[in-house]
């Protein structure tokens, strides 16, 4: 009986036109239906690479690194000032899988900075603020919030030094009264002092120390 050979089933043609339709290495603009427009490097039809992403409802932009259509790498993020029309950076430095993640700045309105960590999208780590008033604490955050160990400085030079949580002073810690040359080292929670000493400190210096020194035991 003679062998039939019959023809080799071949892919069908739309598989060959969508391999050929996808974006990959190169770079490219496109459009989104609701006006969003990326330029840069894909991957499967996924943003990967060096990029830059305009979105049209707030005209924020992103320029830096991509990671299978998230921002992962090294970027920073501006958005558009409806006043005077020109960008105003918000945050620059790292990303993962969409969120702030590693060391970055960011600013924010009023004229206040944080330098240092995030995780998730939240400010966790070593870090330090800047306030609006011209206090600056620097130390330990969790979750956004003050957490561990850090330090507080306000406007008159007075400071905390000591423990933190939930943004708040708590556990062992020290405040400096520059102003009336005196030193407080106690206990806080929920940042209210619960117990402590206080002595004169650098009662020499200050400019407006009390009328009478604390007298020694």
């Amino acid at each position: 009986m003679p062998i039939v050979k019959y023809p080799r089933a071949t892919e069908p043609l739309w598989h060959e036109w969508d391999r050929k339709a996808q974006k990959c290495g190169l770079r490219h603009t496109v459009y989104s239906v609701n006006g969003d427009q990326y330029t840069g490097e894909w991957l499967g039809n996924l943003k990967h690479g060096k990029g830059i992403q305009v979105w049209k409802r707030d005209g924020a932009i992103y320029s830096g690194d991509w990671k299978f259509g998230k921002r992962d790498g090294y970027g920073s993020y501006s958005i558009l000032d409806p006043v005077t029309k020109e960008y105003k950076k918000v945050y620059t430095g790292w990303w993962k899988n969409n969120k702030k993640c590693g060391y970055g700045v960011t600013f924010y309105p009023s004229a206040e900075r944080y330098e240092g960590e995030w995780s998730g999208g939240l400010r966790s780590g070593w870090g330090r603020m800047y306030y609006w008033d011209g206090s600056m604490y620097e130390g330990q955050w969790l979750e956004d919030r003050p957490g561990g160990q850090g330090m507080l400085r306000l406007p008159n030079e007075n400071r905390y030094e000591g423990g933190w949580k939930d943004g708040k002073k708590h556990g062992p810690g020290k405040f400096f009264y520059m102003d009336k040359g005196q030193l407080f080292e106690g206990i806080w929670a929920a940042d209210i002092p619960k117990c402590g000493i206080l002595i004169d400190f650098g009662r020499v210096e200050a400019p407006a120390p009390t009328q009478y020194p604390i007298p020694k035991v």
